[in-house]
């Protein structure tokens, strides 16, 4: 089940590069203010460390920028959740200027116990929490 959840942000100074453009890696941040505030609003989930037996990490990510985003611009980010398996999810991601597609992309995440650092399943009630918000 994919369903999704509009977050709003604006391209800060600290996002951009002497000509006002957002640096690639700004496109990150506005990528995972969109996957924390949907864990902690909607799934009710803290997030990225939901407890001492349960982290979230990241492990895949990806971009594609269509066009760029500059100082003071407002943005859509739209994120669509999916459980690719009891480990892992996967957050696709689409940032819009007043409707307009910016820029495409994902963020894959392990759930791993971090004292040993080694993946582990997600509780159900959680999987449910993240996929049918």
């Amino acid at each position: 089940m994919t369903h999704e959840f509009v977050f709003e942000d604006t391209v800060r100074i600290y996002d951009t590069d002497a000509q006002g453009i957002a640096h690639y890696a700004s496109y990150y941040r506005f990528f995972t203010n969109t996957i924390e505030k949907y864990m902690k609003d909607k799934a009710g989930i803290p997030y990225p460390n939901v407890n001492d037996q349960l982290w979230f990490v990241m492990v895949e990510t990806h971009a594609v920028y269509k066009r760029p985003v500059r100082l003071g611009d407002e943005l859509t980010i739209m994120i669509s959740p999916q459980v690719v398996s009891k480990k892992v999810i996967r957050f696709d991601l689409k940032i819009l200027i007043k409707g307009n597609v910016t820029t495409e992309g994902y963020v894959t995440q392990v759930a791993i116990d971090p004292k040993v650092w080694r993946s582990v399943e997600i509780p159900e009630d959680i999987l449910k929490r993240i996929a049918e918000v």
